[in-house]
Parts: structure tokens; sequence; C-alpha cells
């Protein structure tokens, strides 16, 4: 799911439609058009994508024989996956390498907070159920609150129901499907302090991820560009050491090779960030744009 720009300096999406569907010859053209015009390829898609849509991604990076092509799949619902694309292709306009630009994926995973609403938890399958709740689930008119990222959480919907939040500034996007958002908007995101909430469609995966039609799905994320470039820019860098390029983290995301291991001493454990999302700057002025 592609959603709508955040800013005017959001990059636009390009979606592999039909991957594993259409010739394999068409999807090596389009692909092989993409890294021309764009130098880097960063695929994201989720967890629960079908077992041939994988394959032949990694069939098609394989036959192309290109380093340019990341396969990035975090542990997200499809509403969080989104949100996550359209951040990186908000910095996407900055300055970062394609290394660091990838990479960066993995660092915004951990400042997402996703979930949804559901009419029923008897085929939820990515978020643990007790017996319980599992009973509950088949009462008319039960609702129960989930958390799937970053840690697991359910609870009964009520006016006094907690679920665990972000500790630090975030807007809400809500994705309204057979079931009314009311809970949502009026007990959880006050309850997560949140800035401000917008809406969206509901991705075509999210009935079948969530096991239910019977659903609102939602998540709370980071909008602001500037803030997003500090929290990437704030973690050190490094380069690969098999193929050169910049990366954030313990792995190359195009070649997909881990760092060497040393004996622990200073500064061999893998690179973390000097400074939270709370610590706010504006860009820097004069930031060439990044298109792939």
């Amino acid at each position: 799911m592609a959603l709508a720009p955040q800013d005017e300096r959001t990059m636009p999406a390009v979606v592999l439609r039909d991957v594993d569907r259409r010739p394999l010859e068409e999807v090596l053209g389009e692909t092989q058009a993409l890294i021309e015009q764009h130098g880097h390829l960063v695929v994201v898609y989720p967890q629960g994508v079908l077992p041939g849509v994988e394959q032949r991604l990694h069939t098609v990076r394989s036959l192309l024989e290109t380093d340019r092509v990341a396969l990035f799949r975090p542990p997200l619902p499809p509403l969080g996956i989104a949100v996550l694309a359209r951040q990186l292709r908000q910095l996407a306009s900055c300055d970062l390498s394609p290394g660091v630009l990838a990479s960066a994926g993995r660092l915004l995973t951990h400042y997402i907070h996703a979930g949804a609403l559901l009419g029923t938890v008897a085929r939820l399958d990515h978020v643990p159920v007790g017996l319980k709740s599992h009973a509950k689930s088949w009462v008319p008119g039960s609702q129960f609150g989930v958390v799937a990222h970053p840690r697991p959480q359910l609870v009964k919907a009520g006016p006094d129901a907690t679920l665990t939040g972000p500790e630090f500034g975030t807007w809400l996007l809500v994705a309204r499907g057979q079931l009314a958002s009311d809970w949502v908007t009026g007990t959880l995101g006050p309850s997560w302090k949140v800035q401000g909430v917008r809406e969206t469609a509901l991705p075509e995966q999210s009935p079948g991820w969530w096991g239910t039609a019977r659903m609102t799905e939602f998540c709370a994320y980071l909008p602001d560009l500037s803030v997003l470039y500090q929290l990437v820019t704030s973690v050190r860098q490094s380069s690969c050491h098999w193929c050169g390029i910049d990366v954030i983290g313990d792995r190359c995301v195009f070649c997909s090779v881990a760092p060497p291991t040393h004996d622990g001493g200073p500064g061999s454990g893998p690179p973390g960030p000097r400074r939270g999302p709370a610590h706010r700057r504006e860009l820097p002025r004069g930031r060439r744009a990044l298109t792939g």
C-alpha cells in the first residue's frame, strides 16, 4: 500500500504489482528500468507475503546480478509497513547515501507502534491470545485492542482499557475496516498523547493479517522529516567490508553481508543511536535529492 505523501518533499512510491503472476521477463525488465533510473532500489514488503512473491523477488535480484536491490521485510502489520515505506520516501529527498537510506528502515521500525481494534481474536496468529480472550471473542459485541509491534499486547477494549504506547510524540494513522474506530480515536489516542490523528484507507492485506475484517487498524509514528533525518544521522555509519557501501547497523542491506567479528574491543559492538527523536533540528539547506 502506497500512502499519500506526508509533505511536498515525499518521493513518489513505485508499486511492484503481481510479481509472482506476471512473466518473469516482464518483472525483470521493470526492475532493471527502475535501477537504471534511480541507481538503487529498496523493496519493502510484509512478512506475511505469499512465498511465491518472495521467491520471485530473490530470483529477480539474482538474475540481475546486482547488489543495488535491497529486499527489506520488517516485522510490521500492513499499515505499519505502509507508514515505514512512506518514512523512507520522505528521507529519500535528503542527502543520505543509498546504503544509509536502506538500512534506516531497520532503525525506524523500532519507533513504530502498530496495532488494531478487533471484533474477534479467534483467528489472530501474530499476537499471543490466551484462552480467556479467545473465549470472550465469541461473545457478541466484544472488541479487543491489540498491539503487534514493538511488543505484543492484547486487552478487551473499554473506557478503562490501556495499551502501552510510545514515550515520545507521535501522530496516529487510522484505517477503518468493518468496525467503528471510536475506541481508537476516543480512548487509545488520548492515552498515548498523540499530537494528531489522520485517516487512510484500510490496506488490502489487513483483514488476512489480523484474521478478521471486523477491525480498525492503527499506527503511531514520527511524521516530521527533520526528526527522521536527525534520528538516522545520529547513528554511527560504517562501510560494508564486502561491497564498500555506507550503512548503519550490523548488516549491509544490499549484499546481506554481516561485518567481520572482533574480539570484543572498543567499537566492536553494533552501532547505536546517540540521540533520541526528542532531539530536533532543522534540515540543512541545499540537500540534493536521492530518488532511489
